[in-house]
Order: C-alpha cells, then structure tokens, then sequence
C-alpha cells in the first residue's frame, strides 16, 4: 500500500530554477543570495536576486570601490554561465539560447535572465 502522507511530486519549475541559481551562486562566490524569485514568460526566464554581496565585497562598496565589485561579479556570472544554463535547460527542458546578468549595488540586487529556444512558431 502507498503511503499517502508520502509526496513525489518535483517542486514548481519556477522554485526549481531559483534553488539551482542560489546553489550556483553560493558555489562560485562562498555566499548565496537569501532571496530569489523566477519568473517564466514565454521563451524568458527571469532570476531576480536579493542580498548578493559577501561581506569583502560590502566593505569594497562602502570604501568606494563599487566599480570592482560590479567587475568581479561579472567575471563570476560569465564563469558561472554554463553551470547556470545547463541547470535551467534540465529543469525546463528546453533549450537557453541566450544568457544575460547583471547587478545593482545599492540597493544589493542581481538579476540571471536566460532566452529559451522558442517552442513551437513564434508570434
């Protein structure tokens, strides 16, 4: 008999893509954002990140040095891509035929957008 207390279900594409981006980020930088929230249109997939930056980076910032953290991090989301892309392809299944990032520092913001292969004619 089945216990029906018991869940196989895979949790929604859309909290699976913000855990795989999290678990990405956290790898590559030592911290992982505390918040994360996809959003899937269409044929474009939408990470937005809250509260990114490492303490290191928080001290650069607060010296003035916001231009070298936005540099570093975008030698990290570039590293990252293939990591990134290969999750969100797995878990929707679809194609990712463009990948773009980007952050803000004040307030500490990243957003992870990636363009699926369209699926079926486009408008």
């Amino acid at each position: 008999m089945t216990d029906p207390t018991a869940t196989s279900a895979k949790p929604h594409p859309t909290l699976q893509v913000s855990n795989h981006v999290v678990h990405v980020v956290r790898a590559f930088t030592g911290r992982g954002p505390t918040h994360a929230r996809t959003s899937i249109d269409g044929d474009l997939v939408s990470v937005l990140l809250r509260d990114t930056l490492t303490t290191g980076e928080r001290s650069l910032v607060g010296d003035g040095r916001g231009q070298l953290v936005l540099d570093m991090r975008k030698a990290f989301q570039m590293t990252m891509g293939d990591e990134l892309i290969a999750g969100v392809q797995d878990i929707l299944g679809r194609r990712v035929i463009a990948f773009m990032s980007d952050n803000h520092l004040d307030p500490d913001y990243a957003v992870e957008v990636f363009v699926l292969e369209p699926d079926g004619p486009e408008a």
